[in-house]
C-alpha cells in the first residue's frame, strides 16, 4: 500500500532524517521525497511517498505514533493519505459546458483518480451531459431570496455523500463563507486571468478593446475575498490585431479547460499546499 504525507512546520535540523527513519522502521521504502524551506518565513514543507511491504503490518496506531514521536516534538501540521481511498469530487457549474466535458472526459478515461458522486448546477441546460456520464445531476436554482437555503442544500448532499473537494467548473454564483469555511483550501476555481484589469461579465470584449497581446487562466482556492485566493495554476497564450473577439473567446476557453485540469491533478495528488494565502506546489 502507498502512503503520502504531506507536512510543514517551523524549519529545524534533523527534520529529513527523522521522518524517513521513522517511515524505514515500520517496513515503509520512500519512492517519492520533495522539499522546500521558506527561509524568509522559516517555514519547512515537505511531501513524501511511502510504499509498504504488505508482509509487514503497519503498527496499529500509525497516525497517533507519528504524531507523538514527530509532530508534536517538531510542531508539524501534516496529512497522512491513503493509496486506496480515492477523493470524492463534487462539481458545481452553471451554463457554460467546456470544463465540464473536459473534466468528465478526463474521469472517464482514468486519468482523473476520483470519484463523483454528484453535479450541482444553478440551472438545468447541463443535465444532458450528467446523464451521458451516468453521473447524478442535482439542479438547486439561486436567487437572492433562496441563497442561503439552496447553499444548505448543497452542504447537505456534500455532507451525505462525505465530499472531499468542490470544484467550480465555471460555476457562475459566488460561493459564501457558509461554505467556504466547511472545506477550506478544498474549493477550486477558475476563471480569466485579467482580472482584476477586466473584471465583469464580458472581460473578452475589454480586454479586445485594449488590444492585449496575451490572455490567460488562473486556477486558485475559493477564501472569502472574491477571486483573490491561492493560485494552484496559470497559463497564457498570445493573441495579436488580427484575432476576433470571438478568437479571445475560443483560446480562453481552451485555456481555462487545461488550466483547472492542471490544479485538480495537483490537488488530487496531494500536491498542492496552502500557506499564507500563497501554495507550495511539489514537483
Amino acid at each position: 500500500m502507498k502512503t503520502t504525507i504531506v507536512i510543514h512546520c517551523p524549519d529545524k535540523s534533523g527534520i529529513i532524517s527523522a521522518v524517513t527513519s521513522f517511515i524505514h522502521a515500520n517496513g515503509g521504502n520512500i519512492v517519492y521525497l520533495d522539499q522546500h524551506v521558506d527561509k524568509e518565513a522559516g517555514v519547512f514543507f515537505m511531501r513524501l511517498e511511502s510504499d509498504f511491504d504488505k508482509k509487514i503490518p503497519l503498527i496499529p496506531n500509525f497516525k497517533e505514533t507519528f504524531q507523538n514521536e514527530l509532530a508534536r516534538p517538531y510542531e508539524m501540521k501534516w496529512h497522512l493519505h491513503w493509496s486506496n481511498k480515492k477523493p470524492k469530487m463534487a462539481l458545481f457549474v452553471s451554463k457554460y459546458n467546456h470544463c465540464l466535458y473536459d473534466l468528465l472526459s478526463r474521469f472517464n478515461s482514468g486519468e482523473l483518480e476520483v470519484e463523483i458522486p454528484f453535479i450541482i448546477s444553478n440551472h438545468e441546460d447541463l443535465e444532458y451531459i450528467a446523464e451521458q456520464f451516468g453521473i447524478p445531476f442535482h439542479h438547486i436554482p439561486v436567487t437572492k431570496d433562496t441563497k442561503a437555503e439552496a447553499e444548505i442544500r448543497q452542504l447537505e448532499l456534500l455532507e451525505q455523500h462525505e465530499v472531499d473537494f468542490v470544484v467550480l467548473a465555471r460555476y457562475m454564483q459566488i460561493v459564501t463563507p457558509r461554505i467556504i469555511n466547511r472545506y477550506p483550501s478544498k474549493i477550486i476555481n477558475i476563471h480569466h486571468s485579467f482580472l482584476p484589469a477586466f473584471a465583469g461579465a464580458r472581460p473578452y470584449h475589454a480586454a479586445f478593446a485594449r488590444g492585449v497581446k496575451i490572455i490567460g487562466a488562473t486556477s486558485h482556492y475559493v477564501t472569502e475575498e472574491l477571486d483573490a485566493g491561492p493560485i494552484i495554476e496559470q497559463d497564457v497564450t498570445i493573441v495579436s490585431h488580427s484575432h476576433t473577439i470571438q478568437d479571445f473567446i475560443a483560446k480562453g476557453r481552451d485555456l481555462e479547460k487545461i488550466v483547472l485540469s492542471r490544479a485538480v491533478k495537483l490537488h488530487i495528488r496531494r500536491k498542492t499546499m496552502v500557506y499564507n494565502n500563497k501554495t507550495v506546489i511539489f514537483s
